[in-house]
């Protein structure tokens, strides 16, 4: 009981503070990097998911303070991705980063943008994050930077299902919508059995992601549509699961960064 009042009261307090908003060195480390640009997938997910939470009526305040965060998160890392340079693939990627963020970032700020526009720019978006994460681990080159990657992908997972969640309950592109549901459904699952399974996970790496499992199966549930059930109940309980899911996820994430960094 105690852990779930920890957990609710951590998805509060991310209204007052960006997720994982601590101030960066100068030359972040390439562990530090993998894990920024894995976030950068999760706040192109994330920031889509608030603009359609806005859009639908579905917790207007805290979509409003989401998205906000969102925004002012993505461009702190873009800052501090620019320390840290170790590849021609690595500067290219960061500059093309940062063109499809200045298309995209736009269409954020107003809830009368076309939600098709909104649909392909964080896709865009999605993609050369991906790429970049992938160039800093390769940069790394150690089985410890996977981990971190990995769990980072996670939590752009999480924020990917509610997105597709949202973008059904719009109806817009909701066929494709409910093909990425279930294919971001299918490969949380995977790579989390991957993650339980890792032998140089430490044991607070193991308790945090049993409880990730717990917050994964309520997360589940939510994104069940269920007959007589209420579809602005059923999406503010796919908003709150989908952060508390990532708060606990992003935990994780900062355990195998430290992991790496030893």
């Amino acid at each position: 009981m105690e852990r779930r009042e920890f957990l609710m009261a951590a998805a509060a307090m991310a209204a007052a503070a960006p997720l994982g908003a601590a101030p960066a060195p100068a030359g972040i480390a390439l562990p530090g990097a993998i894990n920024r640009g894995g976030r950068q997938r999760m706040l192109s997910q994330r920031s889509a998911k608030a603009w359609l939470m806005s859009v639908l009526g579905v917790l207007p305040d805290r979509a409003r303070s989401i998205l906000d965060q969102t925004v002012t998160r993505f461009d702190q890392q873009l800052a501090d991705l620019k320390t840290q340079l170790p590849s021609d693939e690595v500067r290219i990627l960061l500059a093309q980063l940062e063109s499809e963020w200045s298309r995209y970032r736009p269409l954020l700020g107003d809830i009368r943008s076309d939600p098709k526009a909104v649909w392909d720019g964080n896709e865009a978006v999605l993609g050369v994050a991906h790429k970049l994460t992938v160039a800093y681990e390769k940069a790394f080159g150690s089985p410890s930077g996977h981990l971190v990657a990995l769990a980072g992908r996670q939590r752009m997972l999480s924020q990917r299902m509610a997105k597709a969640y949202f973008f059904r309950q719009l109806n817009v592109n909701a066929g494709p919508a409910a093909e990425m549901l279930d294919q971001a459904t299918k490969e949380f699952a995977k790579a989390q059995a991957e993650l339980r399974g890792a032998a140089t996970n430490s044991p607070q790496i193991n308790t945090e992601l049993g409880l990730v499992d717990q917050q994964w199966f309520f997360f589940q549930n939510a994104l069940v549509l269920k007959e007589g059930v209420d579809p602005k109940r059923a999406a503010a309980d796919v908003a709150t699961t989908s952060e508390r899911i990532l708060e606990q996820m992003d935990l994780v994430v900062g355990l195998y960064e430290k992991l790496a960094a030893r």
